[in-house]
């Protein structure tokens, strides 16, 4: 028999502090405290030790990597990749890092396979899935990256903001990849077979350099281990290991993740902002009198890569044209004159043959990305089912006073940190769907008619990986229906579309739209038994909780668990929608 349940947590989290602990303080702490904190706290060490100050041999460093591996879902991956990947050089720092750079080393493989496959690709279908994959495992590649560099440059003072960015980004690498095998969905063929083969390894490493920094610095937080780790960095020798540490300072691509000076400087106030006052950079008017009529032409003059505001004022009229605000474009703010003036129109579906993904009529990847008074639509109907108006794939992302219609997949919240605040959004099935880090604070979900035939679900949220810190959460909010078919229509607040979906809905108005048992399953899986459906304080008739669905995985929550959910707890949007100057509540809200 094993170590019962509770002791054998008690004993993970422990080794896992002291990793913490060593990781942080590693370089300069050095080994042999290392050894002895291991042997006292997660008693892993040799009772019997003679080797000199300094000396860690095999049999140490083995121990070392099975403790650091432990908590993972594929522990046996995470042994043997890391054992590859150090070798015996065991500055415990590094550990957590190795298990980052190993999956850095297989998503290399895999993207040059999407080159390989896309030569070889015939159908247009799969051609265009291999294209979604290209892009979205470059995207998981520099998540990795960019988690591979915080995690050396971590501050013991700022521990829950390190860690709570590489997390962030781990689970967007997580999320792509899942989305890069669902590209090939409804495709002949065996590419898409292939493609999730290839995928498997970098997939199980991901989750478990996830779930390394998710247990080590949940050990910290419990255990209290900063004023230990500074008292030891006072007053610790000098690291031997210096040349590994420049090695490992080596600079790689992403390495920039401070906030820009415009919003940590309050340049922008988004509450009292008008185009006048933002003084755009450039003005696009379909009557002429700005210097563009598409935006697409003033997205051109966006620089690559820039700290500064680029500010497009998008005069009122209907703009149809397909949108991407590309990675390379960052801090772009886009105003309007209004959400029901100002509307960037597409249609694209499902339907007409594009892949969920790319019928986005705007698509956001650009981080400090903020919209305001603007409408985002997709005009393809119901008959088109999928068809997304917009699409979020973009860190930091503030959305303001906007209009987003459409009917099936209205909203796609793709990846990382997004907020929306005096939102409407419409649509049919699972019209907010996908696997950010997303907040809804006083908007407006409305429920429109389906096809014959089609039940409405409002959310659809895609959590894959139980470390992922992602979910949807709707405050003080209001769900109803079209006041012109209410009484067609029956909907439900939520379905499980990943196996560790999340979703929050508290201190909202639910209307009668909204069926007594709440939530639907998924067709055809058991994602409902492991998913999370909270809900608190909401009012209405279609919040009563007495008929939902008798699951396991929907809670009424309690006062420290709904907090735990409000806007300054779910990511730390105090530090980067406050000085945006957008409205924000970043706790209890009166519903």
């Amino acid at each position: 028999m094993g170590v019962p349940g509770g002791k054998k947590r008690i004993a993970i989290i422990a080794v896992s502090s002291v990793f913490l602990v060593a990781m942080v303080i590693g370089a300069v702490v050095g080994v042999v405290q290392y050894k002895k904190e291991v042997k006292h706290v997660g008693g892993v060490g040799d009772e019997d030790d003679d080797s000199t100050p300094g000396d860690i041999n095999t049999s140490d460093s083995s121990k070392a990597i099975v403790a650091i591996c432990q908590p993972t879902d594929y522990q046996q991956e995470c042994e043997k990749s890391l054992e590859k990947e150090v070798g015996n050089d065991k500055d415990p720092k590094e550990l957590a890092r190795a298990g980052i750079q190993v999956a850095i080393n297989k998503m290399d493989e895999a993207i040059r396979t999407t080159i390989i496959f896309k030569n070889q690709a015939k159908d247009p279908m799969i051609e265009q899935a291999l294209s979604i994959c290209k892009h979205l495992l470059n995207a998981s590649m520099y998540d990795l990256k960019i988690s591979y560099n915080k995690m050396g440059a971590i501050d013991l003072d700022k521990v829950d903001e390190y860690a709570e960015d590489v997390r962030v980004w781990l689970s967007g690498a997580v999320s792509h990849q899942d989305t890069c095998v669902e590209a090939f969905e409804n495709t002949t063929g065996d590419i898409g077979k292939k493609m999730k083969e290839i995928l498997e390894i970098p997939h199980e490493r991901t989750s478990n350099a996830l779930s390394m920094v998710t247990e080590t610095t949940k050990a910290l937080n419990s255990l209290n281990f900063k004023s230990n780790a500074r008292r030891l960095l006072a007053s610790s020798p000098p690291s031997n290991n210096n040349n590994n540490n420049k090695n490992n300072q080596q600079k790689q691509p992403g390495t920039k993740t401070d906030h820009p000076s415009w919003l940590t400087g309050r340049k922008l106030d988004l509450l009292k902002a008008t185009p006048e006052t933002l003084k755009p950079n450039v003005t696009v008017a379909q009557d002429g009198s700005g210097k563009f009529k598409t935006i697409n032409e003033a997205l051109k003059l966006v620089p690559k890569k820039s700290d500064d505001l680029f500010v497009i004022y998008v005069k009122e009229g209907v703009y149809k044209e397909n949108v991407t605000i590309e990675g390379t474009m960052e801090n772009v703010v886009m105003i309007g004159d209004g959400p029901t003036k100002t509307k960037i129109s597409g249609n694209k579906s499902f339907t007409g043959g594009i892949k969920t993904m790319n019928t986005a009529t705007v698509a956001v990847v650009g981080n400090f990305f903020v919209a305001k008074d603007i409408g985002f639509e997709n005009t393809a109907g119901a008959e088109g089912h999928q068809a997304v108006a917009l699409r979020v794939q973009s860190d930091f992302s503030i959305f303001y006073n906007c209009k987003i219609d459409g009917y099936q997949n209205t909203l796609y919240v793709q990846a990382y940190r997004n907020y929306f605040r005096d939102c409407n959004i419409t649509g049919t099935v699972d019209f907010i769907f996908g696997d950010a880090v997303s907040l809804f604070q006083n908007c407006r979900m409305v429920v429109r008619k389906p096809k014959d035939g089609q039940a409405c679900i409002v959310t659809a949220q895609g959590r894959t990986d139980k470390n992922e810190v992602t979910g949807i959460v709707i405050q003080n909010c209001t769900i109803g229906a079209d006041p012109e078919n209410k009484n067609n229509i029956k909907a439900y607040l939520g379905r499980p579309w990943k196996n560790y979906a999340r979703t929050i809905i508290m201190q909202s108005q639910i209307d009668d739209v909204i069926q007594p048992e709440g939530y639907l399953p998924w067709d055809g899986a058991k994602f409902h038994m492991t998913s999370l459906f909270g809900e608190y304080n909401n009012t209405g008739s279609g919040a009563d909780m007495s008929g939902r669905a008798k699951w396991p995985s929907i809670k009424k929550l309690d006062d420290k668990h709904a907090k735990a959910y409000s806007g300054g707890k779910w990511f730390e949007s105090d530090k980067w929608i406050k000085p945006s100057g957008v409205p924000f509540d970043s706790g209890m809200m009166e519903a």
